[in-house]
């Protein structure tokens, strides 16, 4: 049985994490949970013995049915944050994805796990207007860099 790499400690969570940046007509896929306020990209959890490209792949193809192609690391991030009352330390890597055909729609929908999360393409432009996690995003999503970076975001 697979395990995600994460866990808990006296109220510290740890979360090893992928997650996909999915670019098309300039908007950016991104997704919620239905009851949350912010928007973050969408991947999970990286199993253990699993390498992260693998994750990202395989979460694509799990939550969307979304045949993805990894084309760069684009950001190894440490963050440091509070979620639902825990103090919670992830460390994630951001993939540049391709697909082979346009996956571009209009509006909100539903991925193929449910109405858990909902997902939509957000007009680049808009990011600053928006909450997205973690915070670095909102910016940095609207012009990514051609190299990887390695981040250690606090607060």
């Amino acid at each position: 049985m697979a395990r995600d790499v994460r866990f808990k400690v006296d109220g510290q969570r740890f979360n090893y994490r992928a997650a996909g940046i999915l670019i098309e007509n300039d908007h950016v896929l991104l997704h919620k949970q239905v009851n949350d306020t912010y928007w973050a990209l969408p991947g999970g959890g990286i199993e253990l013995g699993e390498a992260s490209e693998d994750t990202i792949v395989r979460e694509m193809e799990e939550e969307l049915g979304y045949a993805v192609v990894v084309e760069r690391t684009v950001w190894m991030a440490e963050t440091f944050f509070e979620h639902r009352g825990d103090d919670m330390h992830e460390v994630a890597f951001y993939y540049l994805l391709n697909t082979e055909e346009a996956i571009f729609r209009e509006g909100p929908f539903y991925g193929l796990e449910g109405e858990r999360l909902i997902y939509q393409w957000i007009p680049l432009a808009d990011l600053k207007e928006i909450e997205v996690r973690p915070p670095f995003l909102g910016k940095a999503l609207r012009n990514v860099p051609c190299e990887t970076s390695h981040l250690v975001v606090k607060g």
